[in-house]
């Protein structure tokens, strides 16, 4: 069984103290996730503790983005690192717990939380299939934003951590709805 967990889709992440982001069409290809995605969801909160950040629990940059509003996941929780393997939830017991196997991620910041949800993944023995397309970052001291995908998406598979895929690969792909727990 394979679940999609949406990471960090947050409005923070609009906020111009983040500097130029790549990817604009992020947004829509989570929304045709979304759309088509029938099998178990997650949606994980980042809650900085950085003083400044706009993720910072309370306030308005902490809430989802509204694109994850057509969404009812069968598990929302927090964290305050980069891996949604290390949040408020032990997401691997829970992925255990209902034999799931796989997992697709999508998110924010490509080169960070994604990256990093999608190495403990695939150090856990899951197979990961991150959706490039629909995960964005920004701009790091003298890297593009694209650079910094593109490096992503070389290291993921490289690695072997994960698989490199497209919102058009998933939503070819039918999926099983499977009752909350």
């Amino acid at each position: 069984m394979t679940a999609l967990i949406l990471i960090d889709v947050q409005r923070g992440f609009d906020d111009p103290y983040w500097g130029k982001r790549n990817n604009p069409d992020a947004e829509a290809n989570i929304a045709r996730l979304l759309d088509s995605w029938t099998g178990p969801l997650v949606f994980v909160r980042h809650d900085s503790t950085t003083p400044d950040s706009p993720l910072r629990p309370g306030q308005d940059g902490n809430r989802f983005k509204p694109e994850l509003d057509r969404a009812e996941p069968d598990l929302v929780f927090a964290k305050s690192v980069n891996s949604a393997f290390h949040g408020e939830v032990d997401l691997h017991a829970w992925l255990g717990a209902r034999q799931i196997t796989d997992v697709v991620l999508a998110g924010v910041q490509t080169n960070m939380c994604v990256e990093t949800t999608a190495r403990v993944g695939g150090n856990l023995g899951y197979r990961v299939r991150v959706v490039l397309d629909a995960t964005f970052t920004f701009d790091l001291e003298d890297l593009t934003a694209d650079q910094l995908t593109r490096a992503t998406a070389a290291n993921l598979r490289g690695g072997g951590f994960a698989g490199i895929v497209s919102t058009d690969d998933v939503v070819r792909t039918p999926r099983t709805r499977v009752p909350r727990t």
